[in-house]
């Protein structure tokens, strides 16, 4: 029984890859832990099946527009670099925040 227990101690190396990735990605984290939470809630209301459906399929919406928009500004670094090192005369244009 304690072999059981030291073995999900200790993490496998795809579980630490995914951990490191979503510490490098805060908001993508938090996406996640929220969908966790959906899935063991067990404190405020009970909640029906729609209504937990639709607080998931919302949360996975953000998701995905986080992953789309860290993947855009992932590209977008991307290519600048590539269009840089291929004319260094090439200037590139940054958003105003």
């Amino acid at each position: 029984m304690k072999k059981k227990k030291a073995a999900h101690d200790t993490l496998t190396a795809q579980e630490a890859k995914l951990i490191e990735g979503l510490r490098r990605r805060p908001d993508m984290m938090e996406r996640m832990q929220n969908i966790l939470e959906l899935a063991h809630s067990q404190d405020g209301p009970l909640k029906t099946a729609d209504q937990v459906e639709e607080l998931l399929i919302e949360e996975m919406r953000r998701l995905g527009q986080t992953t789309m928009s860290q993947w855009a500004a992932q590209v977008e670094e991307r290519v600048s670099t590539e269009l840089k090192s291929q004319d260094p005369t090439v200037l590139s244009r940054k958003k105003k925040h």
